[in-house]
Formats: C-alpha cells, structure tokens, sequence
C-alpha cells in the first residue's frame, strides 16, 4: 500500500496516509523521495503506531528523522505475517535501495584478506584487497597487511604451493627453470612438473584447512610423518618435517588462543556517543582470532545497543559469511527472527547471545576496547581536519548570531559525590582544538547538598574575577601585552573567551549568564549543550536551538563539553582517592603532615597503596619500619570494616 505526492512537497502532511488507512499488523515499510528513490527503510510490529509517530508535530521528532520526513514525499508498507518476514524483507529492501537515511557504516580503510585461488588448475596463494572472485577463497579481513604477509611466508615453507602470478608461472613453464622461490624450497614449482595438479591441490587443502583453525590434524598427520622418515633413516626429510612444524607453530601463535579450538565466532562490540557510533569485529576460526575489523557510522536515530547491534549485522552479512555463532553486547530486539535470518544464509543454526562470563566475556571486552579507540582515532582525525574545524567555527559564528568566529571556547562542569567532594572544570579550546595547558581545576568552596547551579555560579565568578584582576594589572602598568609586568608569565586568565559552553539546560544556562553579568563581563556568549538531544540552550529562550546531527558546529559543542565533563570527573576521582588515603591515615599515631604528604605524593590512591608492602612504606623518607607496619594494619583494619554512605548511613559493603 503507498501514499504519497508525485510533486515531493516538503511538508509531511501532504502525504500522510488518511486515518484507518494503515494497518495495525507488522510490516515493513519505506519511504521515497519525489523522484522515486527510497530514503529510508523501516519495520514494524505495528505499522499504524510506527507511521503516525512519524507525523506528529516535528518539534518531538529526532533531528535526523525530521530531515527524512521533509525530504520524503510517499510512504509506502507491505503486510507481513511475523517478525521474521519483516526482518528478511527489511534486509532485501536495504540491500537493493542502499537509503540514505538508513545507518551506513563506513569502513575506514580497506583491509587486506588472504586468497587462494581454488578454481584454478594450479590454485595462487596471495595477500590483496579490493573485489573477489566467485570460486575463490579468502580468509580475513586482517588488520595490518605485514603481520599477514610474514605469516604467509612462514606458510610457505609447510605448504609449499604456488605464489606466483600468471605471467611468472607461464614464463617458468616455458624455460623449464623455477623460479627463486622453487629453488628455496617455497614452492612445490608445479610450473616445471615436480608435482602434478592433485597433489599440489593437497598442499592447498592443507593450507586452506589451516586457515579455518583444523591444524590438529594437519600437526598428527606432519609429526606421524616425521617419526615414520626418522625410523627410516631418513634423517634429512625428518628435519624438514621437524622444521615446518615449528614454522606452523609460529604460525598459529601470531593470533593467541582464545576459545576453544573448534569456536568459530565473530565477537562484535561497539562504542557510541550521541553523534556517531563504532563497531569492532574479531573474526574467530579455529579458536584463533584470525582477522579484525572497525567501521564508523553517524547515528540515524536514539536506537538503543540493541537496535544498532541489529542494524549492524545485517549490513556485516550483506556481503560476508555467517559464521556458527556470533557474540554481541546486547540482544537485538527480533533476536530470535534475526538469528533465524542468519541461520537461512549460513544453511545452518546460528548461535546470537551475549557472554555473560569465562574467556568468551573476556575476548568481548577486548573486542569493546578496540571499539573505543576506533572511535577515538576517527574522532581525532575529524577534529585534526583545518578545513573541517573552520567550517564547525563558521557554523557556530552563524547559529549563534556571533559578531565573528568563536576562536577561544571555554566548557564548564561539575562533579560531586552526593554533595562531598564537589569539583569543577574548565576546559579550553582554541581554533576548534584543544588547548590542555589552559585547563584549569576548581575546589567548590560554597557547594550545599546538591546545589549545581551555586557550584557553577562560584566557578565562573572566579574564572572571570580573574580575567578582571590580570586585565587590572595590564591597565595599571599601561600594558597591552598580556604579561604580568611584574613577574613576566603569562596572564593567560586575561584571554576572554568568545563562547562558554556549559554542561546543562536552561536552568544551568541561567544561572551562568548571571554570573558572567553581574560582574560586568561583556563579549561572551553562553550557551548549555543538554545531553540528551543535544539540544543548545540560549539564555532567555523559552526553546532551545536544535542543530542537524551532521553538523560540524555541534559536534564541536560536543566535544567541548565531553571534555570538561571527563576532565572535571578525573579531577574528582583523585580528590576522593585522597581523602580516602587520608581517612586511612588518621588511624596511624604520630604520622604527621609531612610523611602524610610523602605517602600522598607516592601514591595518591587507596588501591595503590594497599599495593605497597611493609619494605616498600619503610624505604619512604622519614617512614620507618613501625610506622610503616602501622599503616598496612590501619590499611587491613579498613579493608575488613564495611563501607558506610555519609549522606544516608547506608552499608555499602
């Protein structure tokens, strides 16, 4: 059933299927653009509810899905019978239309597989990239081309098969002389009929077979060999074998045993933040992680772990083998309709769940790492980008009605423990970067129960205190230069920021905007970037500013205030550690402020210090070896006292 205009007029109302029109059974449904192209591609286990949330008023809708809505002019849906037709022809529709509005992971660089060309008479061995062939086999995706290519020397000298390329091989046939790697024992040289088509396609199985992880028996069968040519005197085709069974051991350990040695798992794990997501993918076969892989997509929608887990997978098998099972962070919602789906491609079941424990729980974690370094690395070469961080400084000039770029941007947060500890952050970055020496810590002093607008209000207050006080002694000294006249360093609180990017919505907004006017500061914008649509307060609007996901001004916002929230979280972190070395401390007689600022320098943590052992403390400046027994007892005693909350009395532990 479709609705739609042929004209693709912008307003989503114009097309908007009547009332009653669609059904309340699941289905899978798409929508196109004016032209006919298809934007965006969607099921539903009831389309009536899916379709008219799209076509409520915009201002509820995620940025992304009101660009899709406007730039659609037809909807139209197919009724299907359970989940799993609507995830087969979910798959079938975003495989052939490819919409834009649909997630697309971009894979980052291209990564290099190992061939073996099976369909020929003589099969090739090589390490490539790019298109395949139909009949070949490939093993990968690796991550680095060298590691791979060292490997597949190593292979060599246990599976002697041919290399060379066509034109190499045809040229050795025709002289009768092999080529260099023939003469070193590399290659069985079928091109000169030392070995004829079978048994050189027997050195490719076993190749082929120790690529899929059944090396078990390829070692059997070579040390079987080896003990039969040693009892045949055959000592010199003995030390062959011996030395090809260690090559194969080398081999094997380049990718470390993880699982057991008949897994054959993809791990799959992400990281996401509001703008993008990445996912990593250990290919596992054998029990070995034989190849790895990262792609990086900007966000579509609010879907949850679940939701992208199943977006992703059915792009990675659009185009990839199925393998017997496949780990993940968290359950699509259709799991069992998208397991079934796989297990259709693969010809057999597939096992899709979520390790909770054991070695499998841990390959997960390593997999979700290198997730999040895929992340950070994309993340750092969008920022490091001139041409992209002056278009993110010119967007912002524009969207926020600024007089010019915003060269200087300053964040601010705040971070507390239940009212304890409280702390604030400022961050800095100038020209789209930041700039690390400029970030400055602060130690809430006037901070009551959970009171985050007073904290914010003292932390600005004193930032721009300062920026009064050093641009005073630059008047007085009738200086321009902002060099303190008296001591020569750099008064770097001089420098006015062009915008203040505060952690928070409109109340947070406020309360800074009347910081910065009551002390008369004039030039600086503020700002509050709200974390959960990303939405950009403005003091004194009762809306807030709602910036396209693909813009680079917001991911810019983004960054700032990530930044000051993990710098003012850290700053808090180590205040804790310490006041709990300090609670620890108190219990020890005659330790005073010296050696308790000795032991405080050394360690800094609760956990660093129960590191230490009686020897360790002793060896400490002014700390002998009664002391220093006195601290590990007053560290044991702690250990074994439960932990108490302040605030509620509550037993923590």
């Amino acid at each position: 059933m479709a609705f739609g205009t042929l004209a693709g007029m912008a307003d989503p109302s114009t097309y908007r299927p009547a009332p009653g029109e669609i059904p309340t059974s699941p289905g899978v449904y798409r929508f196109s653009d004016a032209h006919g192209g298809v934007v965006y591609v969607g099921k539903a286990k009831n389309l009536r509810n899916r379709l008219n949330s799209y076509f409520q008023d915009e201002s509820a809708l995620h940025p992304r899905t009101r660009t899709m809505v406007r730039t659609a002019g037809r909807v139209e849906w197919t009724v299907v019978q359970n989940e799993l037709e609507s995830l087969q022809l979910e798959y079938t529709w975003i495989k052939q239309y490819r919409p834009r509005f649909n997630i697309m992971y971009r894979d980052d660089k291209s990564y290099p597989w190992l061939c073996v060309s099976w369909s020929e008479e003589y099969p090739r061995v090589f390490v490539g990239r790019g298109a395949k062939h139909r009949g070949w086999r490939y093993y990968g995706p690796f991550g680095k081309a060298w590691a791979i290519r060292e490997t597949l020397d190593m292979l060599l000298h246990v599976f002697p098969m041919r290399s060379c390329t066509k034109g190499a091989f045809n040229a050795a046939a025709q002289s009768g002389r092999p080529c260099l790697l023939g003469y070193i024992g590399k290659c069985s040289a079928p091109c000169v009929g030392r070995v004829g088509a079978d048994e050189h396609r027997a050195i490719v199985a076993d190749l082929c077979a120790f690529m899929e992880g059944r090396t078990g028996r390829l070692e059997r069968k070579m040390t079987e060999q080896m003990v039969q040519a040693s009892a045949e005197e055959n000592f010199e085709r003995a030390a062959v074998l011996r030395d090809s069974l260690a090559a194969l051991a080398e081999a094997g350990e380049r990718n470390a045993i993880v699982l057991p040695e008949r897994t054959d798992a993809d791990v799959v794990a992400l990281a996401l933040d509001p703008l993008e997501v990445a996912f990593q993918v250990f290919h596992v076969r054998g029990g070995r992680v034989r190849g790895e892989r990262s792609w990086v997509a900007d966000r579509a929608d609010d879907a949850d772990e679940g939701g992208l887990v199943e977006s992703f997978l059915l792009t990675l098998y659009s185009d990839s083998a199925v393998p017997r099972e496949v780990l993940v962070p968290a359950l699509p919602p259709d799991a069992g309709a998208l397991a079934e789906l796989l297990g259709a491609q693969r010809g057999a079941a597939v096992n899709l769940h979520v390790p909770r424990r054991g070695d499998k729980r841990v390959l997960l974690d390593t997999v979700a790492q290198n997730a999040a370094q895929a992340l950070a690395r994309h993340k750092a070469r969008r920022s490091a980008d001139l041409e992209t961080r002056n278009r993110a400084l010119a967007e912002l000039a524009e969207l926020l009605e600024l007089p010019e770029a915003p060269l200087r941007i300053e964040g601010y947060d705040i971070s507390h423990l239940q009212g304890t500890q409280a702390v604030g952050s400022m961050v800095v970055f100038e020209d789209g970067m930041a700039r690390k020496s400029e970030y400055r810590r602060f130690v809430i002093k006037s901070f009551e129960g959970s009171d985050d607008l007073r904290a914010m209000d003292e932390v600005l207050t004193r930032r721009f205190g300062r920026l009064l006080d050093d641009r005073a002694v630059l008047r007085d000294a009738g200086r321009d230069a902002l060099v303190d006249p008296g001591t020569g360093r750099p008064l770097k609180f001089a420098y006015a920021p062009s915008l203040v990017v505060i952690d928070g919505g409109p109340l947070q907004v406020e309360a800074a905007q009347r910081a910065v006017d009551a002390l008369g500061v004039t030039g600086v914008r503020v700002i509050g970037l709200a974390k959960r649509l990303e939405e950009v307060w403005l003091p004194g609007e009762e809306y807030p500013l709602i910036l396209p996901r693909t813009s680079e001004g917001l991911y810019l916002l983004q960054r700032v205030r990530d930044e000051s929230h993990r710098f003012a979280i850290a700053h808090h972190r180590r205040r804790r550690s310490a006041a709990m070395v300090e609670s620890v401390l108190d219990q020890v007689p005659g330790l005073g402020p010296v050696r308790r600022a000795t032991i405080l320098e050394r360690y800094g943590s609760l956990k660093r210090l129960r590191g230490a052992g009686v020897a360790e403390l002793a060896g400490l400046p002014g700390i002998g070896r009664a002391t220093a027994e006195a601290i590990v007892a007053a560290l044991a005693a702690d250990d074994a006292a439960p932990a108490v909350n302040t605030t509620t009395g509550e037993i923590l532990r």
